[in-house]
């Protein structure tokens, strides 16, 4: 079984090596901003110019999001996967050329424009090219190579110059295209254009079924799925007037909500400078970013495994919980420090805490909803409103990525960083109760089984056994559409 999935392993490898790409541009912060503030740079920037640079991420985010919502449906997923590259490729180019600070804001736009494009698309793909039982597994390669970028840059970046680094940045989406130009577009998405010829190619290189009646009977349960949704409306005021859709917008949106809110973009991106405040030693700068950087690849790659044997529920809940436990004790440490005015040589003992508890917020989040918020939303919407869903879906994320990335500063100078941290603790929690009562299982569910499970009420979501309950007023479907349902569950 494992040999027929080759292709579904290889496109999954070539994918991730865009996310090698986004990763480290998403971690250029990190040592970058220390090179700033230490002069050891040619480029002329502000702090309120860095403030405004970190605070663009989300805004090309929201507009790449938007974007991908048209691109998608109008030119495949193959193609807008590759696409997502070019400015990405063009922000970093922009940024080895130019020594102006303000210059710098449109390569962090281009490269998060280009990362809403990706993690838009990258979620769809997976989702109708992967077998149900790996879907989670192969979905999350990409982020332990998203990780590996962090690594790279946060590992490599304190000890090799600004230009270096930029030029390294420059080497990686150039390698994803060369690697990737051969990935198959998915079934799903030919069936919807009516190229059912295509789609039968595609599936069996997917698949690697030789059997004829297997293939044609796996086709046609793919294409009643397909043609069941396409029958309805696709549009954004039926996304959110449609009964049916409620449960998902809801679900991703609370859980999009508190993983953001959580912080850990915004501690990543200030690590360097947190960790100053906190006092640690300067001669160990360069081995906590090391370690800071591996430990977040090394939990991603566990994150993988785990997802498909332990499920979403227990490694959301689990990671929120936990995580909040880690920033409450990190705020507990900076009130001490700031507020209470511990003399220091009685904390210089506890130096190192908040660089622990940094490393455990990330062990915990990556495990859990850092990585699951990412392709849950893939699996939760049916295929009709799959693209417009997903863009929405990066739209908040990047009006909430601008909020806290302009807030944060702000707060901090006001009420001081343990307040910052205790914020990130409450939404922690809150995201930890919101899964528990809240969120369903997908682990090895098909996509249309999952759409059946979102028709029982929301008391039974998180004990779904499989049969959902077609008597609660507004979610109700047509007969046919039951049967429709009940028919195509094992895609």
């Amino acid at each position: 079984m494992e040999s027929n999935r080759k292709v579904q392993y290889l496109a999954a490898f070539s994918v991730s090596l865009a996310f090698l790409a986004v990763g480290a541009c998403s971690a250029w912060p990190t040592p970058v901003l220390l090179k700033f503030h230490n002069n050891e740079t040619s480029v002329v920037i502000s702090n309120t110019e860095i403030s405004w640079m970190l605070g663009l991420n989300p805004i090309g985010f929201l507009i790449g999001s938007f974007t991908a919502r048209f691109v998608i449906d109008k030119f495949g997923r193959r193609y807008t996967l590759l696409a997502s590259m070019v400015p990405v490729v063009v922000g970093t180019v922009i940024a080895v050329s130019v020594t102006i600070g303000w210059m710098l804001m449109m390569t962090q736009f281009l490269w998060s424009f280009g990362t809403a494009i990706l993690c838009t698309v990258q979620g769809i793909y997976f989702a109708e090219i992967a077998d149900k039982d790996i879907r989670g597994t192969l979905s999350l390669s990409t982020r332990y190579m998203f990780n590996l970028g962090n690594l790279l840059v946060i590992g490599a970046g304190p000890f090799i110059s600004y230009q270096t680094l930029n030029l390294c940045l420059l080497f990686i989406p150039l390698t994803f295209l060369i690697a990737s130009f051969w990935i198959p577009e998915t079934p799903y998405y030919y069936l919807k254009e009516d190229k059912v010829n295509e789609a039968r190619k595609v599936l069996m290189q997917l698949r690697g079924i030789k059997d004829e009646k297997e293939l044609d009977s796996q086709l046609a349960l793919i294409e009643m799925n397909v043609k069941e949704d396409m029958t309805r409306s696709s549009s954004v005021k039926q996304l959110f007037s449609g009964a049916k859709y409620r449960k998902a917008i809801m679900i991703v949106s609370g859980l999009k909500i508190t993983s953001i809110f959580t912080g850990t973009v915004t501690i990543r991106q200030y690590f360097g400078r947190i960790l100053q405040e906190g006092r640690i030693p300067k001669e160990m700068e360069g081995t906590v970013f090391i370690v800071f950087g591996a430990v977040g690849f090394l939990t991603a790659i566990v994150a993988s495994v785990l997802v498909d044997r332990l499920g979403r529920r227990p490694l959301l809940i689990g990671s929120y919980i936990v995580t909040g436990v880690c920033l409450a004790a990190i705020g507990i440490y900076f009130f001490l420090q700031d507020a209470v005015l511990v003399d220091s040589a009685a904390m210089s003992p506890y130096g190192y805490l908040p660089f622990i508890g940094i490393l455990l917020v990330t062990v915990s989040s990556t495990i859990g909803f850092n990585s699951i918020v990412n392709f849950m939303p893939a699996e939760l919407f049916p295929l009709n409103v799959k693209a417009i869903a997903m863009s929405l879906n990066g739209i908040l994320s990047g009006v909430l990525g601008f909020a806290i990335a302009k807030s944060y500063q702000d707060i901090k100078d006001l009420c001081g960083i343990y307040t910052v941290f205790w914020i990130f603790t409450v939404f922690s929690c809150a995201g930890g109760v919101f899964c528990y009562y809240l969120v369903p299982e997908t682990k090895g569910k098909g996509l249309a089984e999952i759409q059946e499970m979102l028709q029982s009420p929301w008391l039974e979501l998180r004990t779904y056994d499989g049969t959902a309950k077609f008597n609660i007023g507004d979610n109700k479907d047509s007969e046919e559409e039951r049967a429709s349902l009940t028919e195509v569950t094992k895609i």
